[in-house]
């Protein structure tokens, strides 16, 4: 049995094999703190750990995602005498957080309402669906405060690409539901709280069809894609694909296929579309 943190900023509900990760600052608009990273980080790090969790969504309470970093941390940081090594550990720690959620095994969601801001428009990136509400806000304001989006920037990039990455960013963008969906930030818009749920429920059925480790598999492919050149993508593939179809997912995919039956992986409730 995996033992997870018990945290205080955020609330940890299990459904069978589907974790839901819930910010719990709404009277900071779910504002990624100190405490709040740290225990996200520890969560992040028990999921790597227990394979029976097959997807996790992310959300906020309060009708917000998140509005970032908490700036009352930063004014901490100028109020006292940190040094350049001291402010350069504290953002490689949020860097740490971010692709500790990007590089999940398990499946990941992120369910928007209300606002993700810096940070929060970061740890959007950071997952495999994003889905938001029609008046969701967005916002890239850090070169505003006087620094970069260093941490999230690879996580953007990633996203939407370089080009409307810097658009974004060299002019503190703000904007709509609307514009995220055209520029490939957001996957799906939901009308309002309650169809957010219902479309996360249509991916959650589609995720729990699949084998989880064939997922984590194209997972890791996928993020390969960006640093591998040519013929080392071309073995990591061939050694991935013949770990998986002499594996138990893949005889059993490949037997149940041929017998026209459903896999044994395949979870109740998965074959809802």
């Amino acid at each position: 049995m995996i033992a997870y943190p018990q945290p205080e900023t955020l609330v940890l509900e299990r459904a069978g094999p589907w974790l839901t990760i819930w910010f719990n600052r709404p009277q900071a608009r779910n504002a990624l703190s100190a405490r709040m990273a740290e225990e996200l980080a520890a969560t992040a790090r028990a999921l790597r750990a227990d394979r029976a969790i097959r997807g996790v969504t992310f959300r906020g309470r309060g009708g917000i995602f998140c509005a970032g970093g908490d700036l009352k941390d930063f004014q901490n940081i100028l109020s006292g005498h940190t040094s350049h090594e001291d402010v350069a550990a504290f953002s490689r720690q949020a860097g740490e957080l971010f692709h500790l959620i990007r590089e999940l095994p398990q499946v990941t969601v992120m369910l928007v309402e209300g606002a993700a801001v810096a940070g929060g428009l970061g740890l959007a990136c950071a997952g495999d669906f994003v889905v938001a509400t029609v008046d969701s806000q967005f916002a890239l304001t850090e070169t505003m405060l006087g620094i970069p989006p260093a941490q999230i920037a690879p996580l953007v990039v990633e996203r939407v690409g370089p080009s409307v990455a810097r658009r974004m960013m060299l002019a503190g963008a703000r904007f709509d539901a609307a514009e995220a969906l055209r520029i490939g930030l957001v996957d799906e818009l939901a009308a309002e709280a309650d169809e957010l749920t219902l479309r996360e429920a249509r991916i959650r059925g589609g995720v729990l069809r699949c084998a989880p480790g064939a997922n984590a598999e194209t997972k890791s492919l996928v993020a390969a894609t960006s640093r591998l050149d040519r013929q080392a993508m071309i073995d990591m593939a061939a050694d991935s694909f013949a770990r998986c179809l002499l594996g138990p997912e893949g005889q059993e995919g490949v037997a149940a296929f041929l017998e026209k039956r459903k896999p044994s992986y395949v979870v109740d409730g998965g074959e809802k579309s």
